[in-house]
């Protein structure tokens, strides 16, 4: 499902898993803006803190992996593109660390608006979660998230 991908994707999925700082930065517009809900969120805005953001990542996880799960485009806009990802690796303490979900990015059409070339990602929201391998199940993991359950 992830062959016809926009090149983008790929490129961030291979940029990951091989580690290379400068091409992951190149995937982003310079004046790239991120929002990781829910509020407050830590937003950001360019390409720097890309840079910043994935150096301490890949440091803290330095056998991480990206796997591109499936992705969409958004109907009503093709520059907005839905992709479901599974990241992995180990903490340099040995403990796994496994964050499955989804990121919306707005790809860029090379309009020129704001340094912007095509396929470039202008924004993104990062919707990432930590996997859970509690073996509780889907009731008492709920019970947990929420509190009591009646």
């Amino acid at each position: 499902m992830t062959d016809d991908a926009p090149a983008v994707l790929l490129r961030i999925e291979d940029a990951i898993t091989s580690h290379d700082i400068a091409a992951l930065a190149a995937c982003f517009a310079p004046d790239y803006r991120n929002e990781t809900p829910p509020p407050p969120p830590p937003c950001f805005t360019g390409r720097d803190q890309i840079r910043r953001n994935w150096t301490a990542i890949l440091a803290g996880v330095p056998d991480l992996t990206a796997s591109l799960v499936r992705w969409s485009r958004g109907p009503a806009d093709p520059g907005t593109v839905w992709a479901e990802w599974d990241w992995a690796g180990t903490r340099g303490d040995g403990h796994a660390v496994r964050l499955r979900g989804v990121t919306v990015l707005g790809i860029g059409d090379g309009d020129g608006d704001g340094g912007t070339r095509l396929g470039e990602v202008r924004w993104a929201r990062f919707y990432m979660e930590p996997v859970d391998d509690d073996p509780a199940g889907p009731t008492e993991s709920a019970r947990r998230t929420v509190g009591g359950l009646r």
